[in-house]
């Protein structure tokens, strides 16, 4: 019996236990073969080893739209640090920018306006002239989030701001008397911290906070679990009691202190959830640490340092193996393999020798894109891919 004639769940089976290469040479045995091998369900056992993929640990596929062989191919090249770097805006003023990546738009703060620029399929740059507009904030936009209906944003004005995506309407909600340093939205939910010590607790409907918590310290970083019952607070950590913090969504209370041994003034300046169980978290003390919510509370599961003593401004995962990093000096952006403890690639995108750091982090499946204060970059990672046919 020939090999194209064996049953597809045989095929799929013989498959598994190949590596790419050895699929890569699969497909120049025919054309029925190679048909076959090109299926995303082939390589979805090799690509979820592989850096960004878009598979995800718990089996989800992040990018469908694009094929998992073209993934695998581009892989390699985030683990190698092999791309082209462009600038692809520039302003005179020094800024807080903020970015937020969805599909082939890209929304970025600049001062008090958030600019929404389309991106180039074919080169990945973006068009200079927003498509549109969102404005309304005294301020600097300090932060803002994105859902499938609106647009939320904290301004150094002390309001937040929520535009609706499809409509010109927006809802001011007033309650911080500072400005709002960070903010997360699920489902109708808002948490919102400021410099003026508090977190305050919104729904979409209402204009005043439903509620609000002390916090006795600055709060410079939150987030609002995947399944919304909790969510995390991140604090300057100028006082005696640690600087994260797990509150209850509904009872608002504390459930538990994350960590015992933070230095003061060891800040958290950014957190990403990568499932309901596991939370990531950076900061001024200058580590990525890793938190297991299911086990004790009192230490981290993992950790990776930043090797220069900078302090890390901000994180993203690709929620399997890869963490991109960006750090206070030199516009050092850095990629991390969970599986590893030291450092996979580092990329230094500002020259002045001044600090300069890397205010927010976003990728797609080919392209890593970074926010400093004077200038937006980028890293297209598309450049000769390891040769699979």
């Amino acid at each position: 019996m020939l090999l194209q004639q064996l049953p597809e769940d045989v095929l799929y089976q013989i498959m598994s236990y190949l590596d790419c290469r050895s699929l890569s040479r699969m497909c120049q045995v025919c054309r029925s073969i190679c048909v076959f091998v090109n299926r995303d369900a082939v390589w979805r056992s090799v690509a979820k080893h592989f850096l960004n993929t878009g598979i995800s640990r718990d089996g989800m596929d992040i990018y469908p739209h694009i094929p998992l062989k073209e993934r695998v191919k581009i892989a390699q090249n985030w683990c190698d640090g092999v791309c082209r770097r462009a600038t692809l805006l520039k302003w005179k003023t020094k800024l807080l920018p903020w970015l937020q990546l969805e599909r082939d738009l890209l929304f970025l703060s600049q001062a008090a306006d958030i600019g929404v620029h389309r991106l180039r399929k074919d080169s990945g740059r973006l068009q200079r002239n927003p498509s549109q507009i969102y404005s309304g904030h005294d301020g600097d936009v300090c932060r803002f989030v994105l859902t499938d209906s609106h647009l939320i944003s904290g301004g150094s004005d002390g309001r937040i701001l929520v535009h609706s995506r499809t409509s010109n309407m927006s809802t001011q909600l007033s309650g911080h008397n500072q400005e709002v340093n960070c903010l997360d939205s699920k489902d109708g939910l808002i948490v919102s911290g400021s410099r003026d010590q508090t977190t305050r607790i919104w729904t979409l409907t209402s204009k005043y906070p439903r509620d609000t918590i002390p916090m006795y310290d600055r709060v410079w970083s939150v987030a609002i679990s995947p399944t919304v019952s909790s969510f995390v607070t991140g604090t300057a950590c100028c006082q005696n009691f640690s600087p994260l913090r797990i509150w209850d969504a509904e009872r608002l209370e504390c459930v538990c202190s994350l960590g015992s041994e933070f230095r003061r003034g060891a800040g958290v300046l950014d957190m990403v959830f990568e499932s309901p169980s596991q939370l990531f978290t950076c900061g001024y003390d200058t580590f990525i640490r890793l938190w297991d919510l299911r086990l004790s509370p009192r230490k981290c599961v993992m950790e990776w340092e930043e090797p220069h003593d900078s302090a890390l401004y901000c994180i993203q995962t690709d929620r399997n193996h890869m963490i991109a990093s960006g750090s206070s000096y030199y516009g050092v952006v850095r990629l991390w393999d969970k599986r590893q403890t030291e450092c996979l690639q580092f990329f230094q995108l500002s020259t002045e020798s001044v600090s300069s750091p890397v205010y927010c982090l976003q990728f797609s499946s080919t392209h890593l894109y970074a926010a400093l204060a004077t200038a937006l970059h980028s890293l297209d990672f598309r450049q000769n891919p390891i040769c699979i046919r």
